[in-house]
């Protein structure tokens, strides 16, 4: 092995071609990461993130997978190994957030939520095992204050998101000592489409810090667990106060 491949680090980012998850991609790069930039339905917005990848002077890859197929999440660690040569740093950020109110719940939308947001997180992350316990790398899952706040339109995304929470603690204690787990918690950033400005100023009002989080606070959060030696089983809260009004 060269000496320039022992030192390239590789994370594989899921969700990367849009919203939070392309951000992180872009960071890790900045960063010095290689990116596999994971997706689903944003073929066009994960191009866009693999062109920044490349801009930055670092090497990526597209994965096409549909994660609510356990076999597709579990293999998306092989894929990344087998095109950038490694992996390090696994970043679990795919997910969807629905307004529904509780009444226009069905069995078909919790199981496409819960489904996303916390089963596929697991296989990804089973999958990824031998190759982090290989690197002694790290795993960051993206939860959400909504793991803490019960929102009562948003029911099954709570709901998905506490147990990424759990689920974070489990892998922490399971994968230790070789691999680090660790979660971030954004609270108000980059917020749904469809809220409209008053709701927007409203939520940065109530805020202790007085203002919305930013794609970069989330950013620099999974950095810091990322480079941390002795951090695991912690869930890293960016809310600007939020939780603790």
């Amino acid at each position: 092995m060269t000496k320039e491949a022992a030192l390239r680090r590789v994370a594989l980012v899921t969700g990367a071609g849009r919203r939070i998850g392309q951000a992180i991609a872009l960071g890790l790069a900045e960063e010095g990461y290689d990116v596999a930039v994971h997706y689903h339905g944003s073929e066009a917005g994960a191009e866009e993130t693999l062109a920044a990848v490349e801009r930055l002077g670092r090497t990526g890859t597209l994965l096409a997978a549909d994660l609510r197929d356990a076999g597709a999440a579990r293999a998306l660690a092989d894929r990344t190994v087998q095109a950038l040569g490694g992996l390090h740093a696994l970043v679990n950020s795919a997910a969807v957030m629905v307004r529904q109110p509780v009444e226009e719940v069905t069995p078909e939308s919790w199981d496409a939520t819960l489904e996303l947001n916390l089963r596929a997180g697991f296989f990804v992350a089973q999958g990824a095992i031998p190759h982090l316990r290989r690197s002694r790398g790290s795993i960051v899952n993206i939860a959400d204050v909504a793991a803490f706040e019960p929102w009562p339109a948003y029911v099954p995304h709570c709901v998905s998101k506490a147990g990424v929470v759990m689920l974070t603690k489990g892998l922490a204690r399971a994968l230790a000592p070789d691999i680090a787990v660790n979660a971030v918690a954004p609270g108000p950033v980059l917020l749904p489409d469809e809220w409209d400005e008053v709701t927007r100023r409203h939520f940065a009002a109530t805020t202790p810090l007085q203002r919305l989080g930013t794609p970069e606070d989330v950013v620099a959060a999974v950095r810091f667990l990322l480079a941390s030696d002795y951090t695991t089983g912690t869930v890293l809260i960016v809310d600007g106060g939020r939780v603790i009004r």
